[in-house]
C-alpha cells in the first residue's frame, strides 16, 4: 500500500448462498424461525443459481484524508461494500488494506451491545477503536452534548428510540478520532435538524484531514461533503470521479426508469422503527408521457397499500425531492378509512397545484397517521421512487412559461401591486 492511501480495494467480491444459511452460520433468531421453517419448506422451490454476487471485481484506492461519497439504487451493494472495508463481513475474494483506525456507523446496533448502558456502550467503542480510557473521558463530555442524551445516560440503549440510537452512535464515531469514519445511510433516522448537525460534523472531520467515506441517497449532501464519488451498479464499480460528473451519471441511470410502475418490494431501507402496520406495496406514475409532467399541470400517482394488521384510519403523505437530494416540499392526504388485517387498497394521488421548476424529481412517500402540526406516527416509508421531469409551461400563445430551478424550485405567481 502507498504510505498516502487509507484505503486500497483490489478485486474485492462477495458472494451469498440464497435461500437458507449453511451450517455453522445460523443465528438465534434463525433457530426460533426453524417451526415456521419446517412448515413452509414444501413449498420451498430452490433457486437455478444458488448464489448471489452482492460486489464483484471491485477496485479503488482512497487517499488519506480524502471524503469520498458513494452512490447507487436500493441494492446496489453500498453497505456491503461499507460492511467489508469495516470487517463486519469477510470477502468471497479479493483484498482490503487499511491504513488507520477505522469508525463506523453502518446500521442501527452496530458496535452498540443493547445490555450495556449509554455511557458504558461509549467506553466500549472507544477501546474498540485502540483507545485509552483517558482519551475516551476527554472527549466523553462533548459527545454527549452532540447526542443530547445525558439524561438516559445510565439507561441500558435496548431502551433507546432509534433517533436516540444513532444520535449517540454518531457522536461516539465522530468524536473518538478514527482516522477512517464509514458513515451509511443511518442518518435518516434522526431528525432534520440533527440531520444538518451531522453533516456539519463530517464537514469538520473532513477537513481536519480524516478519511470519510459516506453512503447516501441525499445527493445535495454527497455534493455538499465529498469532491470524489464511486457509482455501484449491481454490485460492479460503475464509476469513479468527481462527485458532480459521477452524480450527473447516476441521474442518468435513474432516468432510465421514469414513468414505471414500481414495486416497493425491494425498495425501502431498513427502519427498526416502523411497524408497517399499513405496508406500501406499489407505486406507479397516472397520465404521463414518459414520465413527463408540465409545469402548472396536475400530477397524479397511484399507491398501493396493505394492512398488516386492522387499523381504524391512516392517512399518506409525499415529499418531492431535486435530483440533487433537496427536499423541495411534501403534503399529507386527508385522513383516509381504516383497512382490514390483510385488506389491500390502492388510492390516487392528484397535485393540482405543484408549481415546481423544469427539471427532474423523484419522490419519498409514507403511511402514517398524524400531521406536521400534530405530530406523526409513521408506519411505512419508501424513499427515492418514481422519478418524473417537469417541463416548461406553455402559455396560450405558444411561448414557454419558462424559469430555472436556481431562482427556487417553486415559481411564484406576480404579486399585486398598488400605490397607498
Amino acid at each position: 500500500m502507498s504510505p498516502v492511501a487509507a484505503i486500497e480495494v483490489a478485486g474485492l467480491t462477495k458472494r451469498y448462498r440464497l435461500g437458507e444459511l449453511q451450517q455453522g452460520t445460523q443465528l438465534m433468531s434463525d433457530a426460533i424461525a426453524g417451526a415456521a421453517r419446517r412448515l413452509a419448506r414444501r413449498e420451498r422451490r430452490p433457486p437455478r443459481d444458488p448464489w448471489f454476487n452482492a460486489l464483484e471485481d471491485v477496485s479503488f484506492t482512497i487517499a488519506a484524508g480524502e471524503a469520498v461519497g458513494i452512490v447507487g439504487a436500493n441494492g446496489a451493494g453500498k453497505t456491503t461494500l461499507l460492511k467489508l472495508i469495516s470487517r463486519i463481513t469477510r470477502p468471497s475474494a479479493g483484498q482490503i488494506r487499511i491504513n488507520g483506525r477505522v469508525g463506523s456507523l453502518l446500521e442501527v446496533g452496530t458496535g452498540f451491545h443493547p445490555e450495556l448502558t449509554g455511557r458504558e456502550n461509549v467506553f466500549l467503542n472507544g477501546s474498540m477503536l485502540g483507545m485509552r480510557r483517558r482519551e475516551i473521558a476527554e472527549k466523553f463530555d462533548e459527545i454527549v452534548d452532540f447526542a443530547g442524551v445525558e439524561r438516559f445516560l445510565d439507561t441500558p440503549v435496548k431502551r433507546y428510540s432509534s433517533g436516540m440510537y444513532i444520535r449517540l452512535a454518531f457522536a461516539v464515531a465522530a468524536h473518538l478520532e478514527p482516522e477512517i469514519l464509514l458513515i451509511d445511510e443511518v442518518l435518516a433516522v434522526g431528525d432534520v435538524a440533527f440531520q444538518r448537525k451531522c453533516l456539519g460534523k463530517m464537514s469538520d472531520v473532513a477537513g481536519a484531514g480524516r478519511t470519510v467515506l459516506f453512503v447516501s441517497h441525499n445527493l445535495g449532501a454527497v455534493q455538499q461533503l465529498t469532491e470524489r464519488a464511486i457509482l455501484i451498479e449491481g454490485g460492479r464499480l460503475a464509476m469513479d470521479g468527481p462527485t458532480r460528473d459521477v452524480l450527473a451519471r447516476y441521474m442518468e441511470s435513474l432516468s432510465d426508469r421514469a414513468g414505471a410502475a414500481t414495486s416497493l418490494a425491494g425498495a425501502r431501507r431498513p427502519q427498526p422503527s416502523l411497524g408497517r402496520d399499513v405496508e406500501l406495496v406499489h407505486a406507479e406514475l397516472v397520465d404521463h408521457s414518459g414520465g413527463v409532467f408540465e409545469a402548472d399541470k396536475p400530477i397524479r400517482f397511484d399507491l398501493g397499500v396493505r394492512a398488516n394488521v386492522a387499523v381504524p384510519g391512516f392517512r399518506l403523505s409525499f415529499t418531492v425531492h431535486s435530483y440533487e437530494g433537496q427536499a423541495v416540499g411534501n403534503a399529507f392526504s386527508a385522513p383516509l378509512p381504516g383497512l382490514a388485517e390483510g385488506e389491500a387498497a390502492t388510492f390516487r394521488l392528484t397535485v393540482e397545484d405543484l408549481p415546481l421548476a423544469p427539471g427532474r424529481y423523484y419522490l419519498a412517500v409514507a403511511a402514517g397517521t398524524g400531521d406536521n402540526l400534530t405530530g406523526t406516527r409513521e408506519f411505512d416509508i419508501v424513499s427515492d421512487i418514481l422519478d418524473f421531469e417537469v417541463a416548461a409551461a406553455r402559455a396560450a400563445d405558444g411561448t414557454l412559461a419558462y424559469w430555472t430551478a436556481g431562482w427556487g424550485p417553486i415559481r411564484i405567481a406576480p404579486p399585486h401591486v398598488e400605490r397607498v
